[in-house]
C-alpha cells in the first residue's frame, strides 16, 4: 500500500470516530422553520382561554358549524351541545368534550373538528409609544410586540423587558438581545431607564 492511501485511510478513520459515523446535513430553511412555531404546533399544545375564538365543524351537522368565543368563565356555547368547558383544554381535548356532549343529544356518532380561529391578545405597557392590547400572531417575539406598539419611547430601557406569561404569578426579566417568543395572553412591560 502506498503511504498516501494509508494517510487518507487514517484521516477518514479519525473523522468517523470523531463524528460517530453520523452525517450531518444542514438545511437553512428547516432551521428557520424550527425557530418559529407553526400554527399547528402551537395549537396542538396551546391551552385555550377566555376571549380565544374557535372554529367548530361537525360533519353532517351544518347548523353547529361556526366560530365561537370562549367566555370569561372559560365556557363555549355550542348549538346542540350546550355550554362546554374550554379553558385549559387543547383543541383536541375540546373536540372530545364537544363530541361527548353531542353524543348525549340527538347527534349520532358526531365527528368534530376544532381549530383556533383567533388567539386572545397580548398586552404591552410601559415605555412604548402606544401601550395596550394587540392581536397575537404565531411566532411573535418581544421585539415584534414592541414594534406593534410603535416602538420605544425615549425613556425606555432598551436592554431588558419584563414578561408575565398568561396565568403566571410574577414577571420574569429577559434581555432584549435574545429572540424571546411571546404567547397569547402574555403581559409585556418595558421599563424606564435610569440616567
Amino acid at each position: 500500500m502506498s503511504q498516501t492511501f494509508v494517510r487518507v485511510a487514517r484521516f477518514l478513520f479519525v473523522v468517523i470516530v470523531v463524528t460517530g459515523g453520523v452525517t450531518v446535513q444542514f438545511n437553512s430553511e428547516a432551521g428557520a422553520q424550527q425557530k418559529t412555531p407553526s400554527t399547528s404546533s402551537i395549537s396542538g399544545t396551546y391551552a385555550l382561554g377566555p376571549t380565544d375564538r374557535v372554529r367548530v365543524k361537525v360533519y353532517g351537522e351544518p347548523d353547529v358549524a361556526g366560530e365561537y368565543e370562549i367566555d370569561s368563565g372559560g365556557y363555549v356555547s355550542i348549538p346542540l351541545a350546550g355550554r362546554v368547558k374550554a379553558a385549559g383544554l387543547t383543541t383536541r381535548q375540546l373536540e372530545q368534550s364537544i363530541t361527548s356532549a353531542l353524543s348525549k343529544g340527538i347527534v349520532r356518532d358526531p365527528r368534530v373538528n376544532v381549530e383556533i380561529a383567533l388567539y386572545r391578545p397580548f398586552y404591552i405597557l410601559g415605555e412604548v409609544k402606544k401601550s395596550g392590547e394587540y392581536p397575537y400572531r404565531v411566532g411573535m417575539t418581544v421585539l415584534d410586540a414592541i414594534a406593534s406598539a410603535g416602538g420605544f419611547t425615549y425613556r425606555a430601557n432598551e436592554n431588558k423587558v419584563y414578561l408575565r406569561r398568561a396565568g403566571g404569578a410574577g414577571e420574569e426579566v429577559y434581555p432584549l438581545d435574545a429572540p424571546v417568543l411571546i404567547y397569547p395572553g402574555d403581559n409585556i412591560r418595558v421599563p424606564e431607564r435610569f440616567f
